[in-house]
């Protein structure tokens, strides 16, 4: 489903990423791992369109998306969350889930203000759905309450309602469960095994990696912007290369 070849990122003359190449398949749940400052987050924002690759090629159902503004990328349908919470902190739930439908809701202001019915019965479907991805992660009760009142662990479950209310291809996920306790952590991964046995295609950038070995079909590792190992859980969990630039440092600090 999606493709870089040779993505390069640098920063001031500083190489963020260095020719990194992989493949997403579809229907399946690949990580990326490695260490903090590792270029996972940078690599992402270029899939997303936040940031623009130095060099390289991004290629999304055979068709390259290199370049494209973010609000482009999530009309080809690759919706993502972000690693710091982002979202509109007094709008409630549901107002914030609808904006992940905002492709869906018309683009003349003049029909808006003319209110037909036709656009009136658009926004009901739109409203449903919405509740029906709230109701997905357990956040029906309370699709009325200011974003801002909800605790953080409810807070990472509403961006995980809103990437997936416009049903995407392709979700990025950058560190769902970071700042989670246990008990958060253990739900947000049985919503994500829901997930792909939906169909649904995800990355997944994460440094839980009980999360990643139980959640995830292929692992790519990256450490200092390159990719050095790419593979099943198991074999990037015997991988030498990943226990010295990666597992090795976790076991070392814990």
């Amino acid at each position: 489903m999606l493709q870089l070849e040779g993505i390069g990122k640098r920063f001031g003359g500083l190489p963020a990423l260095d020719d990194v190449s992989f493949k997403v398949p579809r229907g399946q749940v690949t990580a990326l791992i490695g260490p903090n400052g590792a270029g996972k987050s940078t690599l992402i924002n270029c899939v997303s369109g936040i940031l623009q690759p130095t060099s390289g090629q991004v290629t999304f159902v055979r068709q390259r998306i290199t370049g494209e503004p973010a609000h482009r990328i999530a009309r080809f349908g690759i919706a993502r969350t972000f690693q710091n919470i982002k979202l509109f902190p007094r709008l409630t739930v549901l107002e914030n889930v609808l904006t992940g439908l905002t492709c869906e809701g018309g683009q003349s202001m003049c029909m808006a203000m003319l209110r037909l019915p036709y656009l009136r019965h658009r926004e009901r479907r739109l409203r449903l759905r919405a509740m029906e991805a709230l109701d997905r992660f357990h956040l029906t009760d309370k699709a009325n309450w200011p974003a801002e009142v909800l605790a953080y662990g409810d807070k990472k479950r509403v961006e995980l309602a809103r990437a997936t209310v416009g049903n995407p291809q392709l979700i990025l996920l950058d560190e769902p469960v970071a700042g989670l306790n246990a008990e958060e952590t253990a739900a947000v991964a049985e919503q994500l095994k829901r997930l792909r046995i939906g169909g649904y295609t995800l990355l997944l950038v994460e440094h839980d990696m009980e999360l990643v070995m139980d959640i995830a079909d292929q692992v790519v590792v990256l450490d200092s912007g390159r990719c050095i190992a790419t593979g099943t859980p198991d074999e990037i969990r015997h991988n030498p290369l990943v226990l010295e630039a990666y597992l090795g440092r976790m076991d070392a600090t814990a």
